[in-house]
This record gives structure tokens, sequence and C-alpha cells, in this order.
């Protein structure tokens, strides 16, 4: 798997339009980033790091983030979209003052920078930039 941030925000696309309570994805210092500000935000009711046994005898048991995806009380979507914006092919790099506001501050940037892993609302409050890893509304 070459990008490995994309597969995560394609599975949690693919468990939110089937309706799925919760997801499974391979887990990584960065994506249980991801996953903590996806849950501050709002977006999911949370998540947990589970082992799950390996298949074939002999191997390590692979480390798994599940979170628990997060409906309104009609069953309505509370994450619409989520896009991967920096990619391995084309990296986006921005400036505290370039870091745009999504939906017009109805959704939510996702940076790496140098202090971290946040949001854009918290780079521009903290005055740092970085890599856009992904939108979320």
């Amino acid at each position: 798997m070459t990008d490995p941030i994309s597969d995560m925000l394609t599975r949690i696309r693919n468990a939110v339009s089937g309706k799925h309570t919760r997801v499974d994805v391979p887990a990584s210092r960065l994506k249980v980033e991801i996953a903590r500000i996806l849950q501050d935000e709002g977006y999911i009711q949370g998540f947990s790091l589970v082992e799950e046994p390996s298949e074939k005898p002999g191997r390590q048991a692979r480390q798994m983030i599940r979170m628990f995806l997060k409906y309104g009380p009609r069953g309505e979507r509370v994450i619409s979209g989520i896009e991967r914006i920096s990619r391995p092919g084309r990296r986006v790099y921005l400036g505290v003052e370039e870091v745009p506001a999504v939906l017009g501050g109805l959704g939510t940037n996702i940076l790496t920078t140098s202090r971290g892993v946040m949001t854009g609302r918290a780079a521009r409050k903290a005055g740092v930039g970085g890599e856009v890893l992904c939108n979320v509304w």
C-alpha cells in the first residue's frame, strides 16, 4: 500500500455510506492522531486500539484502530464528506496565513505541523503552517 492515510479515509467514507457502527483500520501513530482529532471535533464517538490475531501461526498480531462512527438522531451522517489533500504524488504545504477554512468554517482540515498533528483552526491560533492531510465536513 503506497498511501495508508488515503486507505484510512476511504475505509471511513465507505463505512459511513454503508451506515456501519464501527470501522477497523491498521494502526500507526499518525492514524491514531487523526482519529483523536476526529473524536475531539465530534465526527466520531470514539476509538480504541485493539489487537487482531494473525491467521497464520507464528505471526504477530496486528494492532488496529477501531473507530465508532457517529450518526444524528434520525440516522443522518455526521461525516458527510472526507477528502485527502496532500498525497504522496503531490504534497501540499501551507503557511499559517494560507490555511483555508473548510466550508466557511463548518468543516475541519487536519494538518501535520512541526508541533504535531492538529486542526487548521489550532494551527492558525498557534501561528504554524504545515502539510494539509485532509478535509472533513
